[in-house]
């Protein structure tokens, strides 16, 4: 939709549409998908505590991520300096697709970034995520040798390119302020900040003894998003590294001013999401989800899992999904998925795989407890399934059924068809036979 303006013609936002009461196709088609009505939908939206996040320019299918929906679950994929490899890439966006993934975000920090995005935003049927200030600093460092050197429009004008090409939500680690800095600074942390994009704007600030552009120009960003109706993802540039640094002054410090930027993206039709933690021990988890949704009025809550232990290198995924289903429960409405390569190295197309089935089993997990409409009936389908020792019914609705099959193949035939564990002493058929009897 769009309206006409003094400047000219310009499009009026998903949420100046929903406050209009109007209620658009996407919007629409969204709340089908979720098994709600449109109106309640539009409301939510128009009350910054759901967003659709579609750029004008990319032409997918409009999903929700928020209030009493599905929790949705992202992947990461992306080149790196030492790793590049387009085909490589395309193949994870095509597993993550395969096995249910609803957006992908493109961390790409070498290679043709740029042409590594192009390709990913032709492709992708799924909302693509990117963090700017990543293109940003590795042109500073291409150019000066050093990231300190990029100018404030160096970073814009990277976030333009972005939104113009139809990058449909951008991570901008805007609460990193000064005064955050000093937070952390006299707190004192085991891992200061382990978030790249915060590091980066780190090192910036106090090179250049300036305030974050992020938070300093916060309205050319909104600008920016307004533009092109680009979901902003405020950053936590200091979330937690480590269950030691949880919960911290710094961690909430960032917080509070996310929230305060969050309201006025609200304002100006500027749809948010607000991403969170990060390493947190378990009885801490529900805790970090009530404080975001306190402070930032119920807004989209996306999590890096959270983990909940730091020992888990090499099953990450296992730890994150433990958190993920606890966070999802408590009100968290976006997972980021986490591989078994996490702090390792850059994760492989099995990797990917195995991380992102981990996610969606925290996810829907999360959404049985919620009381999501309509989670609960695979589940009962399953049980019903193997009630009947229907194993292709058990097959089709698993996350994974090429392993499934493959592994009951591996299975000899018997004539009852019971599993390999338990053979001629099933539970299930044992009990049927004596229940039969007794009747």
């Amino acid at each position: 939709m769009f309206r006409m303006t003094g400047k000219g013609v310009f499009r009026v936002t998903r949420i100046e549409v929903a406050k209009k009461g109007i209620i658009s196709d996407e919007c629409k088609e969204a709340a089908l998908y979720e098994g709600i009505s449109p109106e309640r939908l539009a409301h939510d939206i128009a009350q910054g505590v759901t967003v659709i996040p579609k750029n004008m320019n990319h032409d997918i299918k409009p999903i929700g991520i928020g209030r009493g929906l599905r929790t949705k679950v992202n992947v990461n994929i992306g080149t790196s300096k030492d790793r590049v490899s387009f085909d490589e890439e395309m193949e994870k966006l095509d597993v993550s697709i395969k096995f249910g993934a609803d957006a992908v975000m493109d961390l790409s920090t070498g290679g043709p970034i740029k042409d590594m995005r192009r390709l990913l935003l032709r492709k992708s049927p799924i909302p693509v995520g990117t963090v700017p200030i990543y293109e940003a600093a590795v042109r500073a460092v291409d150019a000066h040798k050093i990231i300190a050197k990029m100018t404030p429009d160096d970073i814009f004008n990277v976030i333009e390119e972005h939104a113009e090409e139809g990058v449909d939500f951008v991570t901008v680690h805007c609460g990193l302020t000064r005064k955050a800095v000093e937070r952390l600074k006299d707190e004192g942390r085991v891992l200061d900040i382990v978030s790249r994009g915060g590091s980066f704007l780190l090192e910036w600030m106090i090179y250049n003894d300036k305030e974050n552009p992020f938070y300093e120009h916060y309205d050319r960003l909104l600008e920016i998003a307004k533009k092109y109706d680009v979901t902003l993802s405020l950053g936590d540039g200091l979330r937690p590294g480590c269950l030691e640094d949880a919960t911290d002054r710094s961690q909430i410090e960032e917080l509070l001013t996310i929230g305060e930027l969050r309201d006025k993206a609200l304002e100006e039709g500027v749809q948010t999401i607000i991403e969170g933690p990060g390493h947190v021990p378990l009885n801490q988890v529900e805790l970090n989800i009530k404080i975001q949704k306190e402070i930032c009025k119920g807004a989209p809550f996306y999590v890096l899992g959270p983990l909940v232990t730091d020992i888990a290198m090499g099953y990450d995924h296992i730890a994150a999904a433990i958190g993920g289903a606890i966070a999802g429960a408590a009100g968290a409405d976006f997972l980021c998925y986490v591989t078994p390569a996490e702090h390792i190295r850059l994760p492989n197309i099995e990797d990917v795989k195995e991380g992102l089935i981990a996610l969606k089993i925290a996810a829907h997990a999360a959404d049985i407890a919620k009381g999501i409409l309509g989670a609960i009936e695979l589940d009962r389908k399953m049980a019903r399934c193997r009630k009947n020792l229907d194993w292709n019914g058990q097959i089709a609705l698993s996350l994974d059924p090429d392993k499934v099959r493959k592994w009951r193949a591996e299975v000899p035939p018997t004539e009852d068809e019971v599993c390999s564990m338990c053979g001629e002493f099933c539970a299930i058929r044992t009990v049927e036979k004596a229940l039969k009897k007794k009747g």
